[in-house]
């Protein structure tokens, strides 16, 4: 039986790093056994804010991957400032201290670009797509967004052309938390609706990461949305040496606006009440990490506590997140993020390890660690609750039996996430 041929429209690829690329890096393995061909097509020279040339010995051999060029605003923009790495990574100065020249870049990022930077490349993927599209016989696309940019692709194409369209969100698109600080003007605002509108209402199929976006897009169109979260991949299950220490660690971005008092105030208290804790407490923030993150732990005392990574591959952070005694999960304390689910989350959820998570009430987060027996989730006034659980896990540390749980993770597992997709691909 011959392959359904499915295009797909990705921005982030390997050698890109962060959470961004594992969505369709692992949809991409694993399809054919479903009995569909993956199309990648990408640019050919991005500015990635991130580098994991680990992950170009996933992707599978023999795959069809498309490149063409895209204008990238950032090049030029990094000539004149430093904060535009930053900011394309999602640390956005905070409000009060930015200068005159970072005001001045968000809002033309906010009001120029609108979706986003990558806009200029809607026209160029439309024109060499239609061909391809045509020459091969393709009659499924599939965008993935953020860059939102990348759906205009879609719906253009869509317009054009007789395809199916699928447009996958793996963040939401006007309600994301940064949009506030991208200082858009009103005419701004209309726009991003407009083409939220368009592309909710023209696309066949809108995929969505979390119930809370599914939520939210069924408020602005009758279209089918499906929820395929993120997930874990089962070859990285594999046994870990437990650190000897006490280590909470946090993996990934560690945003400054995802600040948690209630957290560092605990760790104080516990140090300075339990000389024990005190001998055996370690903090591991493995991946980009705010200022403001880091002064508050110095403000509380903790930086001799503190072992700051940095940025490092996917495999490596894996090994940081298999050997820890506890996982980290930080989120914004807003509404705005109650539909944000970190990828690190189902990699969590399978190595073993007890999560404590912070963020807002309603989450979906909140509802996967329950649902699944992974963890702890507090919101930012329960400091009491936070404190005893910390202090909790450590006594299971000193007698070594400090473990999560798990029940029904295997929901999560990337293959049975691509089963998932398979079928409605195969639905077209």
């Amino acid at each position: 039986m011959q392959k359904k041929k499915v295009l797909i429209v990705l921005y982030y690829w390997p050698p890109a790093g962060g959470p961004g690329v594992q969505r369709w890096l692992k949809f991409v393995k694993y399809l054919p056994q479903f009995n569909i061909e993956p199309i990648v097509y990408c640019p050919s020279n991005p500015v990635y804010p991130q580098i994991d040339n680990s992950l170009l010995d996933e992707i599978p051999k023999g795959i069809t991957i498309l490149k063409q060029p895209i204008s990238e605003p950032y090049k030029i923009a990094n000539v004149f400032s430093k904060s535009t790495k930053t900011i394309s990574k999602g640390i956005f100065p905070d409000k009060n201290k930015q200068s005159i020249i970072q005001k001045a870049m968000l809002f033309v990022r906010g009001n120029f670009f609108i979706p986003d930077a990558r806009k200029n490349w809607v026209k160029p993927s439309v024109r060499y797509l239609s061909t391809y599209i045509s020459d091969y016989n393709i009659d499924t696309v599939i965008t993935s967004g953020p860059p939102h940019s990348l759906h205009l692709i879609g719906f253009k194409l869509k317009k054009n052309i007789d395809i199916r369209w699928i447009a996958d969100f793996r963040d939401p698109w006007t309600t994301i938390g940064y949009h506030k600080q991208l200082k858009l003007t009103k005419i701004a605002k209309k726009r991003h609706k407009r083409l939220e509108s368009e592309v909710l209402n023209n696309a066949d199929t809108i995929i969505v990461t979390s119930n809370v976006t599914k939520t939210e897009f069924k408020q602005l169109t009758t279209k089918p949305i499906e929820v395929i979260t993120n997930g874990y991949d089962i070859e990285q299950v594999k046994a870990k040496t437990l650190d000897s220490k006490f280590t909470l660690a946090h993996i990934g971005s560690f945003l400054s606006k995802r600040n948690p008092l209630i957290l560092w105030q605990s760790l104080q208290e516990l140090i300075n009440e339990n000389d024990e804790f005190a001998q055996y407490f370690k903090l591991n923030l493995v991946g980009l990490v705010g200022e403001e993150i880091l002064s508050t732990i110095e403000k509380y005392n903790l930086t001799k506590y503190l072992n700051n990574v940095g940025y490092v591959s996917h495999n490596e952070s894996v090994k940081y997140q298999k050997k820890a005694q506890v996982l980290l999960l930080i989120e914004i304390d807003s509404q705005d993020t109650k539909a944000i689910i970190p990828g690190k989350l189902f990699e969590y959820m399978v190595s073993n390890r007890p999560i404590i998570a912070i963020g807002p009430s309603g989450s979906d987060v909140e509802t996967i660690i329950k649902q699944t027996n992974t963890g702890d989730y507090f919101y930012y006034n329960a400091k009491t609750a936070l404190k005893a659980k910390i202090l909790s896990h450590f006594q299971a540390f000193k007698f070594g039996n400090l473990e999560a749980k798990p029940i029904g993770v295997s929901q999560y597992s990337r293959v049975h996430l691509t089963q998932k997709l398979s079928k409605i691909l195969l639905e077209f």
